[in-house]
């Protein structure tokens, strides 16, 4: 499995450490060393035309003002692990600001995926998993380059429903472990690993359907 986007626990479970000893350099080094991780989750997972309205910078100070504001209450009674507490944070900024910007959008953004893969996010990520769900068909000679691989897999993303595409994106663009799904979604471990697999088997089953639809396509040419 790919690395997580989100830093290793041993050194954040220090600076926790030493944050509820009142060490300010220790909250100020914690929130630090997850601003790139934050902008990385807004940058995956906030939407492409949104991200053309606003300055994901500022997004990214915005959640991490929220925690500086809520870190005492976390670290007198953690809910979760750090960066999922932090992660929920992001998440909760990222609709917020899809909902203010679709408002005030001059044009309808409704029927668009509000939540999808960013600008810089898809590419490897979409590759990898073409790799494990595509058809063996599915080689250079009938899709031409892989980026068109990679759009395709998005694309297929973007048709699942809301449960699936979700748990797909959890593990596949932001490389969550199956233990840190079933903690975000409140679900016992066996019961994300099978939403899981069930969502693959969606998303597998999708690919394949365009692959046969683009082969009819081509032999009535």
């Amino acid at each position: 499995m790919a690395k997580s986007i989100w830093p290793s626990d041993d050194k954040t479970d220090v600076l926790l450490d030493a944050a509820r000893e009142g060490d300010s350099r220790a909250v100020n080094q914690l929130l630090d060393r997850h601003r790139k991780p934050i902008r990385r989750l807004i940058e995956l997972r906030l939407d492409r035309k949104v991200q053309r309205r606003v300055d994901v910078s500022d997004v990214v100070q915005e959640v991490l003002v929220e925690a500086s504001g809520r870190l005492e209450n976390y670290l007198t009674d953690p809910s979760m692990a750090f960066h999922l507490w932090l992660r929920q944070i992001a998440w909760d900024h990222i609709i917020d600001t899809y909902r203010r910007h679709r408002v005030s959008a001059k044009r309808n953004m409704d029927r668009e995926q509000p939540l999808a893969v960013g600008p810089t996010g898809g590419d490897e990520s979409s590759m990898n998993l073409a790799v494990q769900l595509c058809d063996p068909k599915m080689t250079p000679a009938a899709i031409a380059t892989q980026r068109e691989i990679a759009e395709l897999v998005e694309k297929a993303i973007h048709r699942l429903d809301e449960n699936d595409r979700e748990v797909i994106l959890m593990r596949h663009y932001e490389h969550l472990s199956n233990l840190e799904i079933a903690e975000v979604l409140k679900l016992n471990p066996p019961a994300a690993s099978m939403r899981y697999l069930r969502a693959v088997r969606r998303l597998r089953q999708l690919l394949q359907d365009d692959q046969a639809t683009e082969d009819l396509n081509q032999a009535d040419t």
